[in-house]
């Protein structure tokens, strides 16, 4: 007796998920997760396109109702001014609750001392831990992608940090299923990746589908920037630019925004979304290997900041 099974191609199925629907249902799913299995959740909000795609995901998750997160971000006092008066806008237009936790106010404290390099990324550690341990968040979302960097590649979506804050590659657990494991112990907190399985390019299809505003930063623009290890970066307190460093006015956009003195700008004329996807798409850098000179540190830079605490 033969037996025949019919197979049926759902790929054309009007039940079936777009690539992007996917995406969005998991980190959907994250966010409602975190908030089951978590007393005090926290999303780390800095304004840049990741944290405002994270930001949008957790609105569409719990609404009608507001979102059951406040928002942290580590401020280090060289943050673009369009990037800060976007973060400020859309925390009251939603009604939210912003921690701000500034590095500044560490360096006046006497707590950090300002590097030689005017770089204030590697700074963020201390005031992102002790705001952590202060307010006792035990789930705190981030907006890293496995796509960005070799060391975020080998994050969980659930990332268990110890009572110092410091990740430990050997401690990261099975996630089959999507089956996300947050039990912690007692001073232990968990970090929380929704957009791992995201890419650049998927992120701004996002932003596009869903008319999502963004800082014009993002969009190419004229400025006054000055070369410096192959980037283009912008002039102001941090200490750039040096005597040998011609500052010039060029047509350029930002493909991530953090420190202005470690975030450099790419040459562009897109200023639209269809053409800034269209850019993406033809890229063969990823947006930190391109434009972040702290990743440029040594070959595992990143690696050993998130071991010490860093995002």
């Amino acid at each position: 007796m033969t037996t025949v099974v019919h197979t049926h191609d759902t790929t054309d199925s009007p039940f079936a998920l777009s690539h992007l629907d996917s995406l969005e249902s998991e980190a959907v799913h994250i966010f409602r997760e975190v908030a089951g299995e978590f007393e005090r959740p926290v999303i780390l909000f800095s304004g840049g396109k990741d944290s405002i795609v994270m930001l949008h995901l957790a609105l569409k998750a719990f609404a009608p109702a507001p979102i059951p997160f406040t928002l942290l971000h580590v401020d280090t006092g060289h943050n673009f001014p369009e990037v800060i008066e976007y973060r400020d806008r859309v925390v009251a237009q939603h009604g939210l609750r912003l921690h701000v936790a500034s590095v500044q106010e560490y360096i006046d404290a006497g707590k950090l001392r300002e590097r030689p390099d005017g770089t204030r990324n590697p700074l963020q550690t201390v005031p992102l831990t002790e705001a952590i341990q202060q307010h006792r968040f035990d789930a705190v979302f981030g907006g890293g992608r496995r796509d960005e960097e070799k060391a975020r590649a080998k994050e969980r979506v659930f990332s268990l940090r110890d009572e110092f804050s410091q990740w430990d590659p050997r401690r990261q657990r099975p996630e089959l299923w999507q089956l996300y494991n947050g039990r912690h112990a007692p001073g232990e907190h968990v970090r929380v990746f929704p957009l791992s399985n995201w890419t650049e390019l998927d992120v701004w299809q996002y932003i596009q589908r869903e008319k999502i505003e963004l800082p014009e930063i993002y969009f190419a623009h004229e400025r006054e920037v000055f070369a410096r290890s192959g980037m283009w970066l912008t002039a102001g307190e941090w200490g750039g630019p040096k005597e040998s460093e011609t500052v010039e006015k060029r047509l350029i956009r930002y493909r991530t925004v953090g420190d202005m003195s470690c975030t450099g700008a790419v040459d562009s004329d897109a200023t639209t979304l269809d053409a800034v996807i269209a850019e993406i798409a033809a890229s063969r850098l990823t947006e930190r290997g391109a434009t972040r000179a702290d990743d440029k540190l040594s070959e595992a830079a990143m690696e050993d900041r998130k071991r010490e605490g860093y995002f």
